[in-house]
């Protein structure tokens, strides 16, 4: 195992669990860890992106941020996988909705991730690559979220390297090809998971849809039940 900690991470070998939850922003994190967590501790604070290591239901759990788009999470999930020997990645993210019937507050569990990043061009594949989640995750997360009353839709999503973009047309493209939302890091998760030979699901709250959007305040506690699913995803089956 390469040696740590890392340039972005602080944590010593043995201070990162098995399982880790990733929102994109740290103080995410910090609330997931002081609300859900025993014994939570801080593990980073490198360039702010906390990482807090505690237990849910007896079981060790990692939650971390892994900031804004596919650079980044790609930085901090290759080195959770790779330098830190984790199992598994969850990110539980924000999205903005593409498809009828997916409304603000609705849980998205990403089964595939389009993207319009070259991300993949790193891999030097002879073809394109599909970056899906893993089954056994989103398996376990549909049946948690249906134990728990919470409706999820399934299916793909769109991880892009634009925030504002400049093409009016791009979002009635993907969404005639069936997607279901737009976020900024699922696909790059998904690849470093497989290069790795680990695991990875992405669970989103849909925070925007039409030129609306939930207040800071809502995405706080709208996003409790996609927290919720996920950290049911920490607790070994019986």
């Amino acid at each position: 195992m390469p040696q740590t900690p890392t340039p972005h991470n602080s944590a010593k070998a043995g201070d990162i669990a098995k399982t880790v939850l990733m929102p994109g922003d740290p103080l995410r994190a910090k609330y997931i860890a002081e609300t859900y967590l025993d014994g939570a501790r801080c593990v980073n604070e490198v360039r702010g992106m906390l990482a807090f290591t505690g237990t849910y239901h007896g079981n060790p759990v990692t939650v971390m941020g892994h900031g804004m788009g596919m650079p980044s999470i790609g930085i901090y999930s290759y080195e959770l996988f790779n330098f830190y020997d984790v199992d598994a990645i969850i990110r539980i993210g924000s999205a903005g909705a593409f498809a009828d019937g997916v409304e603000l507050r609705d849980v998205v569990a990403a089964q595939g991730a389009c993207t319009d990043s070259r991300y993949a061009h790193q891999f030097n594949l002879p073809g394109q690559f599909a970056p899906i989640a893993s089954y056994d995750l989103l398996e376990r997360a549909v049946t948690a979220a249906r134990e728990m009353g919470i409706p999820v839709h399934v299916g793909n999503v769109l991880s892009s390297d634009v925030f504002y973009g400049d093409d009016d047309t791009a979002s009635a493209s993907w969404k005639k090809m069936g997607v279901l939302a737009v976020e900024m890091e699922s696909a790059a998760l998904y690849m470093n998971a497989a290069r790795a030979g680990k695991k990875a699901l992405c669970l989103l709250t849909i925070s925007d849809k039409a030129g609306k959007g939930l207040s800071p305040e809502e995405r706080q506690t709208s996003f409790n039940e996609m927290m919720e699913i996920a950290l049911a995803l920490t607790v070994p089956r019986a």
